[in-house]
């Protein structure tokens, strides 16, 4: 069965860790704050150093105050954004900003795409998947969308078959077939990278591949690809916030020349630039 990502009593607490140990303040988080500072939320790659590239190099010439809070996990930058100490946030597919809509019962919405971070299959005992041996274990991430994301990718190559009505949120119990009898073992998605010691191969979100030192370029045994792919990260707001002229700012600087070499030059194909949508 999937497992939450985090139990509700610990997210509570992690979040305030985490925003304590953020250290921003009242006057600057969640609306801009007195200083009308814009206050992002980022996992630490390829978000992360992708508006700090932003804030270093471009905000200012552009009028933007821009503030960056990293999260290491997928519910707090949500729970945050939709309790307003941040402004905006850049992690996540529409997938998965839908999906958590549902269950959380917030209110999000994405403005603009910005980026595909392609999900990859990695392991250190086979270099092909067409090389995984019968009853071998694949880790998969335990999220609804992300664990339906990694499924599909693995039916892409034909490993397994999935049911003609599993969806976005496809679980193992929406197999069909699975010739080799895989084991699928569902985990956190930042205890993926950790995981390839102990399975056979491990499908690992992107950002957390290259948190470990993986490539998703070059290391990956199988990895998305970019065509017709609906998990497109977004830059994501509070409904109602969407035409807020600091995120219109944002927005500009994110689909700018700059941003798109900057993003091909340092991710060499690991990270794919998306149009203005």
């Amino acid at each position: 069965m999937r497992k939450p990502v985090l139990p509700a009593a610990a997210g509570v607490l992690a979040l305030g860790l985490a925003l304590t140990a953020c250290g921003s303040g009242g006057d600057s988080a969640g609306s801009g704050g007195a200083d009308d500072t814009l206050v992002v939320g980022a996992t630490p790659v390829p978000a992360g150093e992708v508006l700090t590239y932003i804030k270093d190099e471009l905000a200012d010439e552009a009028g933007l105050k821009l503030e960056i809070k990293e999260f290491t996990d997928y519910v707090l930058p949500n729970t945050a954004l939709q309790e307003g100490s941040l402004d905006a946030n850049l992690y996540q597919h529409e997938p998965f900003l839908k999906d958590f809509n549902e269950s959380k019962g917030t209110d999000l919405v994405a403005v603009t795409p910005v980026y595909l971070p392609p999900m990859g299959v990695y392991s250190k005992k086979v270099t092909d998947v067409s090389e995984l041996a019968d009853g071998a274990t694949v880790a998969v991430p335990n999220d609804t969308t992300n664990e339906g994301r990694a499924l599909d990718l693995l039916a892409a190559e034909g490993v397994i078959t999935l049911k003609d009505d599993a969806g976005a949120d496809a679980s193992p119990e929406d197999i069909a077939e699975n010739p080799r009898k895989l084991t699928f073992k569902e985990l956190e998605p930042a205890q993926l990278p950790r995981s390839l010691d102990d399975v056979d191969a491990a499908v690992i979100n992107n950002n957390y591949a290259q948190d470990a030192g993986l490539s998703p370029a070059e290391d990956a045994i199988l990895l998305e690809s970019a065509e017709d792919n609906p998990y497109t990260n977004v830059l994501a707001v509070q409904r109602g916030d969407e035409d807020d002229p600091r995120v219109g700012k944002l927005v500009e600087l994110l689909h700018s020349a700059e941003v798109k070499k900057f993003v091909e030059d340092k991710y060499k194909g690991s990270v794919l630039p998306a149009a203005a949508g």
